[in-house]
């Protein structure tokens, strides 16, 4: 009995996609899209990298309205490379190097960060944070590469 309900679903997901092909066309919009992320200069050949990845200028650099986040660990190496499939559209990344491994960005008495950090596109804030418009990048098509040198 659930062979042929199963039967009947298929058959008819698979008339609506020929009715109706801009449906289709829309779910395989949702698909991901792989990028590679290369992150150079590292402190530390061992310490955490903490990177946040944003899809929007509202939740951008605010904390835990992060899209997606990951921890990376070098493995003896002086850069870090690995994929993450991010959906279509525009992303904005922020990374910092935990070198004292105490799970935590350390500031000064300014609050200027003593550990190294970065932002996609390769962004050098001087006095103010970044914006999500200077640091994002688009993920589309087949995939790209973002490369992200640690500032020390």
């Amino acid at each position: 009995m659930i062979n042929f309900f199963a039967s009947v679903f298929l058959k008819a997901s698979l008339a609506a996609s020929l009715l109706f092909p801009e449906q289709a066309l829309s779910q395989q919009d949702q698909a991901t899209v792989p990028v590679t992320v290369v992150i150079t200069n590292l402190a530390s050949p061992t310490s955490t990298i903490t990177l946040n990845f944003y899809n929007s200028s509202e939740s951008f650099l605010q904390s835990g309205k992060a899209a997606l986040s990951k921890k990376v660990v070098p493995q003896q190496q002086d850069q870090v490379q690995f994929r993450v499939d991010l959906a279509p559209g525009e992303w904005a990344i922020a990374l910092s190097q935990d070198v004292n491994d105490n799970g935590e960005m350390d500031r000064n008495l300014v609050g200027i960060p003593t550990e190294p950090y970065a932002f996609s596109n390769n962004v050098r804030p001087r006095f103010k944070a970044p914006s999500f418009d200077e640091c994002k990048f688009t993920a589309e098509g087949e995939g790209q590469t973002v490369t992200i040198r640690l500032e020390k």
